[in-house]
């Protein structure tokens, strides 16, 4: 009998094995049907709000990264517990890998568009995971032992229990587990990699990008007045946020994409890339926020976007009386709900195929996204796009509405402090403090800074194209040696001051004064 340690790394070698071969099937059957995907996006679905939220604040942008691998981790202890017990009850070993293919099957399986093919991954992992486990757990794993020859006991004195724990033995497990399980991490790498180039990357290479009959207003000379750590006035698609629900990006072939607008609609359409193509595009900056940005936080970026108006495609479809909600669909089942009004309102909202003078990236909504100035993305911004429906509130809540999200998310008025860091050290003298302010599609009209005095001190704003931007702003401070508190507030066009009251994100997004503070010497 192999000792307990050894048990305990076959487990872990036989749910590797299990995971890479996977991902190989995953190439023919679609990444989300990958074990680790589906079953990680049944997590999120399924995860209560607080737990959610602590994710999105602990680990911003990576909490998907982070998801993935604490999954990792779970089943790694969990394939060590039962290669112990499969050590001493082969039924153990079959159970255990059975519940595996139980949850990893039912996962991919109820995905949004899965096919019965989406079992196929899970059940042929599980498959070699038996193999695999069983293989390494009997006294010479595989008969493939390097050892087994040389230490095959000329008689019954000499049992398989000595062979498989002395020390030659145990490099030979070692050996052989470790091939097994670098073999797997391989499979696992080369099937991502395969399944990332059968995507959509090299179709958004081939696309030119039409000219906009509309263009975008010109930048002011005066934005970006400060040097960094202050967000810049338009933010590169790299380091554009972003927060989905999506554990693997959606592969839309521009080829193959339509959208389709039906519904409570007189006039239900079908329209083909090439044909939103062909329409007139607009060409706009709108920043966009999530509605997980606490007070202070990096979750909102200012993009250029190029698109056509979703009221030139409403208009085309006619919405009935009563239709108050535009339910649109994601490539991967992903659903948000825009009130219809405000997408007829004369707000540029987009269907937007451009960002930043590119085709969409992938992870960014490619081919099509929706863009909608002062809605939070969680009502507005659908990527991957593929269906909009007119419906009403009173008929259909989408996904974070179900949740208890507030069901129509606009936009509150919010400013940062960028310029100096929180718990940062400056020299005393002609100290910059500087930021960002936001009230989308209202625009910013003044901010204020409090430096711990009291004092409210009025900021100098940067230029704006407009109301559906944010704007920076920045203060010189004459800052004596000590500690202080730095507080900013933001006002609007309607004349309204943000709102100093501290709540959370949930259910409509935080609200309060971003405070930090910085010491002087």
């Amino acid at each position: 009998m192999v000792s307990r340690w050894q048990a305990a790394i076959a487990g872990v070698v036989a749910a590797a094995v299990a995971l890479g071969v996977a991902e190989l099937i995953a190439i023919f059957s679609g990444p989300p049907s990958a074990p680790l995907i589906a079953v990680g996006a049944t997590v999120v679905d399924a995860a209560p709000e607080p737990a959610k939220d602590f994710a999105i604040r602990l680990f911003g942008v990576h909490d998907k990264t982070a998801l993935l691998v604490g999954t990792t981790i779970l089943l790694a202890v969990f394939a060590a517990l039962i290669g112990l017990a499969a050590r001493r009850w082969r039924w153990a070993g079959f159970a255990g890998i059975g519940l595996f293919a139980l949850i990893g099957v039912s996962a991919a399986v109820t995905r949004p568009n899965a096919s019965w093919t989406a079992a196929l991954p899970t059940l042929l992992g599980s498959a070699a995971a038996l193999f695999v486990l069983f293989g390494l757990l009997s006294p010479t794993p595989f008969a493939l032992h390097p050892y087994r020859q040389k230490y095959a006991a000329p008689d019954a004195a000499i049992g398989a229990e000595q062979r498989g724990t002395d020390g030659t033995g145990r490099r030979g497990f070692m050996k052989l587990a470790g091939a097994l399980g670098l073999g797997a991490v391989a499979a696992g790498v080369v099937g991502r990699m395969i399944s990332g180039r059968r995507g959509v990357s090299e179709a958004r290479s081939a696309i030119t990008l039409p000219q906009p009959s509309s263009p975008a207003p010109a930048v002011p000379a005066n934005v970006d007045p400060a040097p960094a750590p202050l967000a810049r006035y338009v933010t590169s698609n790299r380091d554009f946020y972003r927060i989905d629900t999506a554990l693997v990006t959606p592969q839309v072939d521009p080829a193959g994409w339509s959208l389709k607008i039906h519904g409570r609609v007189k006039n239900p359409l079908t329209i083909t890339y090439a044909q939103l193509m062909a329409m007139p595009m607009v060409e706009r900056y709108v920043t966009l926020a999530c509605v997980s940005n606490e007070v202070g936080g990096d979750l909102i970026s200012n993009a250029r976007w190029l698109g056509v108006p979703v009221a030139t495609l409403l208009s085309q479809a006619q919405p009935e009386a009563g239709a108050d909600q535009v339910v649109s669909t994601s490539a991967d089942g992903w659903t948000c709900g825009t009130p219809t009004e405000v997408l007829l309102d004369g707000r540029d909202a987009l269907l937007a195929v451009g960002m930043n003078g590119e085709p969409l990236p992938v992870d960014h909504g490619f081919p099509v996204r929706m863009v909608v100035p002062g809605l939070y993305g969680y009502v507005s911004a659908c990527k991957w796009i593929v269906g909009m429906e007119l419906t009403s509130f009173a008929d259909f809540d989408a996904y974070w509405i179900r949740k208890g999200w507030a069901a129509k998310g606009p936009i509150k008025t919010q400013s940062r402090i960028d310029v100096p860091r929180g718990g940062s050290t400056v020299e005393a003298g002609d100290v910059v403090v500087a930021g960002v302010a936001w009230a989308q599609h209202r625009g910013i009209t003044a901010v204020e800074v409090n430096v711990g005095d009291g004092q409210w001190r009025p900021a100098e704003l940067a230029g704006t194209v407009g109301p559906d931007t944010w704007r920076q702003w920045s203060l010189r401070w004459n800052a004596a040696p000590g500690t202080y508190t730095l507080q900013v507030r933001a006002a609007d066009t309607t004349g309204e001051l943000q709102s100093s009251r501290k709540i959370p994100i949930f259910p409509d997004g935080a609200e309060g004064y971003h405070s930090i503070s910085v010491t002087v010497r």
